[in-house]
């Protein structure tokens, strides 16, 4: 993308002209919930291209939205109260947009950070169900050359996104067993997306199966992985962070829902304190408590955002600073395990501001439970509040994870 076609590209949105985006997104997850709730977030990922939202955290001079770390996850936020599945499916680009910023200057690089100001979207595919430990970056996925140049060939699960993105980031070993990345068109031969994602919730994010079969890489289409594990920390924490932010999201969607189930409520028990739900203190109580809970939420993201934002900000400028990475992971952690369970009960109270007929299929409100608690088991939180309590009790270091 020359310099020019930056300049004079659309503005990633703020403001009224951001909300009126949010407010096309939300209209749509609704239909598709209307409509059964089978059909994956296709509209509202082309309005996030149409308005280069994934470029809002890209730098200004390379024609990104320049948000800054509290900005940014403000837009998670609120994006995943509007939908929180195309939120998820992009958390991978963000966090590809972040590393991009971090790693040394290359022909690659630059050519990848014009096509995120361009607006297309980078999905990414790590996880692989062969790895005995969980959070380190050894692949069974191998880059290896061949006569006729690079070739990828591996399996990964949880790929979240990478089905509905136009480049998909892949991790793998090269010949030397050293980690690197890949970043090739998600339609290119030998690229299988296998639409097997049977999670109870968030179940139109594409978190299955990614195939590589023996894919031609060019050699501006592998990167340095921006994250050493153990060493420069923030952008795991980021990806922790996102999660807790969609969390938020749909604790305030939540919210609003609770609050229109008891307002329209007409029919009430004949043993309730009041015959009109609106003003039944019990139903009352119950709004409160997630309204609370979704602030709460909310507030702990943005403080941690602000906490992680200098190393977020240093690693660009000058590199990465040790101390402030250990300080924006530590908070990330903190979040999760504040958020967890108040955040699976609120889920479960709104049934009981809705009584009987809040069950109904049609009413969907069981998603927001599922959707809480599979975002919560990405990776557990006994072993993070553990971490802290060592931590806080012993001064112990953070262990050497990509969780972390």
């Amino acid at each position: 993308m020359t310099t020019d076609s930056v300049l004079t590209a659309r503005a990633v949105p703020r403001g009224q002209q951001l909300q009126e985006v949010l407010d096309e997104i939300a209209a749509d997850y609704r239909r598709r919930l209307d409509e059964g709730g089978h059909e994956p977030p296709g509209r509202g990922l082309s309005r996030v291209r149409e308005h280069r939202l994934g470029a809002a955290r890209l730098a200004g001079e390379l024609g990104g939205g320049d948000f800054t770390v509290p900005e940014f996850f403000e837009l998670v936020i609120r994006l995943a109260q509007a939908d929180p599945d195309l939120t998820h499916i992009l958390r991978v680009h963000y966090a590809t947009v972040e590393e991009l910023q971090r790693v040394p200057g290359s022909q690659a690089k630059d050519r990848w950070l014009s096509v995120v100001a361009e607006g297309r979207l980078i999905g990414g595919v790590s996880s692989e169900l062969t790895s005995a430990r969980v959070g380190g970056q050894a692949y069974d996925t191998k880059l290896v050359r061949s006569v006729d140049g690079l070739r990828l060939t591996g399996r990964k699960f949880y790929s979240t996104g990478a089905q509905f993105s136009d480049y998909v980031r892949a991790t793998a070993e090269n010949e030397n067993g050293a980690p690197v990345a890949t970043v090739v068109p998600a339609d290119r031969a030998g690229i299988v997306h296998a639409d097997d994602w049977d999670g109870i919730g968030q179940r139109h994010t594409g978190s299955g199966t990614t195939i590589f079969e023996n894919v031609m890489v060019h050699e501006d289409e592998v990167l340095p992985i921006g994250t050493n594990v153990g060493v420069d920390r923030a952008r795991g924490a980021l990806v922790q962070l996102y999660l807790h932010a969609i969390a938020a999201g749909i604790l305030k969607a939540l919210t609003d829902e609770a609050a229109a189930l008891v307002r329209d409520r007409h029919r009430t028990y004949t043993f309730a304190t009041t015959d009109t739900p609106s003003s039944d203190p019990q139903l009352l109580e119950i709004v409160g408590e997630i309204d609370a809970v979704a602030y709460t939420a909310e507030a702990l993201v943005l403080r941690a955002a602000a906490e992680l934002a200098p190393a977020l900000d240093t690693a660009r400028a000058r590199g990465i600073d040790a101390r402030l990475e250990d300080q924006g992971a530590v908070a990330a952690a903190r979040v999760k395990v504040a958020i967890e369970q108040p955040a699976l009960r609120a889920a479960s109270r709104i049934f009981d501001a809705g009584g009987a007929s809040s069950v109904r299929a049609a009413s969907h409100l069981d998603r927001h439970w599922r959707n809480l608690r599979t975002l919560f088991s990405h990776n557990p939180t006994v072993y993070k509040a553990r971490v802290l309590g060592d931590i806080a009790v012993n001064r112990a270091p953070l262990p050497d994870t990509g969780f972390f």
